[in-house]
This record gives C-alpha cells, sequence and structure tokens, in this order.
C-alpha cells in the first residue's frame, strides 16, 4: 500500500515538472507563406510561448526583422528604430500579454516580400529595458508571394434559372487582410445580399456575397456582374448571362381554344339573328300579299253584291265583247298610246287580232253579260293586251 502511494505521488511530481519545462518554452507558430496584393494590405498570423509565464503586455516587447539582419526592422514601438520604408505601415495587432504577435501590413509594396520574423523581449518595469530573457524565432518566419493583379472573384449559380423560383448567386474573394476586408458589389439592383467573413486557415480569409432574388421573363439574357474592391482602390469582377427557363403553362392551347369558341358562339348568335330577321320579313310579305287579295275581294262584292266576283278569265272575255261590238273608225285609247301618236277617224287601224267569241264555250252568255249592267273594267288587263 506505502508503495504504490509512494509510485503516485512520483507520477504526479514528474508531471508537474514536465508541464514546467514545456511552458517555459521559447516557441512561435507563424504562416509560412501568403500571397499579399501590391498596394493592398496583409496579415500575418503569430502566436507564441515564453518560460516567464504569463505577464502583462507591458512586461514584453515583441519585434519583427528580416531574417539574418536584426537590425532591419519593420516594426517596434519605437517608431525611430523602424526601416523608413516600412515606417507608419505596420502594427501590431494581437496584445503581446495574451501571446498574439499578429503584424499587419499596409499599402504592400513589391519589394516587401520578406522573410520576415518575430523577436519577443522581456523587460524590467523599473527602467523598461530589456532583460537577457529574448528571443528571435528565426526558424518561424513569413515569406509573402507578390500578387501585381487583382484576383477576380468567383460566382457560383445554378446554369438555369427558373422564372417565379428564388435564385441566388455567391459570389467569393480570397484574401489575406482580414483587417479591411474587400467590398463585393452587384450590378443586380433587386433581392436581397447577404455578406459572409470566413476564416479559411493559415492566414486565408474569404469574403462571400449572396444575391437573392426572384428572376422574371423579362430578365432572360441579363448581365450579373460582382465586382470586388481591395483595400488600397483596386477593383476586379465577374460577369455571367442569366438564363431563364420559363414555367410550364397551356396558355399555347387556352388561348387558341377560348378564340375559336368566341369566334363560334359568335357565328352562330348571327345565323340565328339573321334567319329570325328573314322569317320576320317574310311573313311581313305574306300578310302583304293576303290584305291585297282581300280588298281585291271586298271591292268586287261592294260592285256586284248578289254574284261573287269575276275571276281574270271572265273579265278579259267581258273585254273583249266590249270591244268588237265598238265602229270601226271609233278612237281606241288602252292607257298606254305614245304622246308622239294620234289616232283619228281618218287613219286607218288596223284592226287587232282578238280571239273569236266562237271559241268560248257555249253555255257562256255574250249578251247577258252586256245587258246586266256591270260596268266593271280591269285596266291592267287593258294595258296588257291593248298596248298599240
Amino acid at each position: 500500500m506505502d508503495k504504490m502511494r509512494k509510485i503516485l505521488m512520483f507520477c504526479l511530481l514528474l508531471a508537474g515538472i514536465c508541464s514546467l519545462v514545456f511552458s517555459g518554452e521559447w516557441k512561435a507558430h507563424v504562416v509560412k507563406s501568403l500571397d499579399a496584393l501590391v498596394s493592398s494590405c496583409v496579415v500575418v498570423p503569430c502566436s507564441f510561448t515564453h518560460p516567464g509565464g504569463n505577464l502583462p503586455s507591458s512586461r514584453l516587447r515583441g519585434i519583427w526583422h528580416r531574417r539574418d539582419k536584426w537590425n532591419e526592422i519593420i516594426y517596434n514601438e519605437d517608431n525611430s528604430k523602424i526601416l523608413d520604408n516600412f515606417r507608419g505601415r505596420t502594427q501590431m495587432l494581437g496584445h503581446l500579454g495574451q501571446n498574439n504577435c499578429t503584424l499587419e501590413i499596409v499599402d504592400i509594396k513589391d519589394h516587401d516580400n520578406g522573410p520576415f520574423c518575430f523577436r519577443i523581449e522581456l523587460v524590467r518595469t523599473e527602467d523598461n529595458e530589456p532583460t537577457k530573457d529574448k528571443f528571435s524565432f528565426v526558424e518561424e518566419c513569413v515569406e509573402f508571394n507578390m500578387l501585381p493583379d487583382v484576383p477576380a472573384p468567383t460566382l457560383n449559380h445554378p446554369p438555369t434559372a427558373i422564372e417565379g423560383q428564388p435564385y441566388t448567386v455567391t459570389c467569393s474573394i480570397i484574401h489575406t487582410c482580414p483587417s479591411h476586408w474587400p467590398k463585393l458589389s452587384w450590378t443586380w439592383k433587386t433581392g436581397k445580399i447577404i455578406e459572409y467573413h470566413k476564416d479559411i486557415r493559415s492566414g486565408n480569409w474569404e469574403t462571400q456575397s449572396i444575391l437573392a432574388f426572384v428572376p422574371e421573363e423579362k430578365d432572360d439574357h441579363s448581365k450579373i456582374t460582382c465586382t470586388a474592391e481591395f483595400f488600397g482602390g483596386k477593383t476586379s469582377s465577374q460577369t455571367f448571362s442569366l438564363y431563364i427557363k420559363r414555367t410550364e403553362n397551356y396558355n399555347h392551347i387556352i388561348i387558341p381554344t377560348v378564340v375559336a369558341i368566341g369566334m363560334a358562339v359568335i357565328f352562330g348568335l348571327l345565323c340565328i339573328f339573321m334567319a329570325k330577321k328573314y322569317k320576320r320579313r317574310i311573313a311581313e310579305l305574306q300578310n302583304q300579299d293576303g290584305s291585297m287579295w282581300n280588298r281585291l275581294s271586298r271591292l268586287s262584292r261592294r260592285i256586284r253584291p248578289d254574284r261573287p266576283a269575276p275571276s281574270r278569265s271572265e273579265q278579259r272575255r267581258s273585254i273583249w265583247s266590249r270591244f268588237s261590238r265598238r265602229p270601226k273608225g271609233d278612237m281606241v285609247d288602252f292607257g298606254h298610246t305614245p304622246n308622239n301618236v294620234a289616232c283619228s277617224a281618218d287613219q286607218k287601224v288596223s284592226k287587232p287580232r282578238f280571239p273569236s267569241p266562237k271559241s268560248q264555250p257555249k253555255s257562256y252568255n255574250y249578251k247577258e253579260d252586256l245587258d246586266d249592267g256591270d260596268d266593271y273594267v280591269n285596266t291592267a288587263d287593258l294595258n296588257v293586251y291593248g298596248n298599240i
């Protein structure tokens, strides 16, 4: 039992010693390589540990310098010790008391390629002078890949949009300056825009802008452009054409069918209207014929109330018999004699040809017809048969 207790105590003591040793190690984590856009900015992630334990930022001094050239300082709390071409362009973004040594460089020049290394110094609080506890992490340095041209943003979108359904387009750009985000803008004026910033590790960041809208038919073949504006004023853009697939509908069937039905209804109504109109006109004509014959019938009854009105054949025979008894020298006027023709007793008038009375049926009594006092003369028959 005592032996087991001794072993346990030894293990705990060993663990404590190891933790003190490892926690006091001079160690730094710096990104080895980054892309830097000329005239823009770059942020170098950096973290470190030191044997002094947790110390406030006032007890620590951070320095960035060129590798193997400790006197060529690009960042220091004392600006007088910074190289002229880096003065005013570098700053420490992190807090040394939190073991953060992140460096920012703005207005990147083409010759700012590095490599650059971090150095930590512990200082005394009395005179703010460094102690012998200082270390340069020359094995953990950063080097820049200089980009003279602006990278174009990337567009992700479905190949075809459907009319009336939501459509999204994502514009993204990768950069190395999270302290000054690139600004993404759209030429499309409608819809909703959402922006995200994402750390994709190793000092690279991604800025995304998502455009969501509902396309219409008039938007087909429209151009959509996403523009990225970087810190320093440089811009780049990417454009694509929007192709819209129209929603399926049956208008090409419904519209002609409705038009055909409407034309058929109109034509049918027009036919019915015309048929009724002609029927009414025929009825009016029939009524007029009946009234004319009724008037003639009443007129004949008024002349000879004791006998029925003579028929047309009887009227003709009466006219012929009266004409045959006239003297040959008398003038005959049939109502249609021309004005330039004068008939007198001296002129010889040719006797018109009329049917002989002998051809009439014997049952017909000519004398009775002449002596019955009937003076009915049909002038229409005279005009037809007596025109000279």
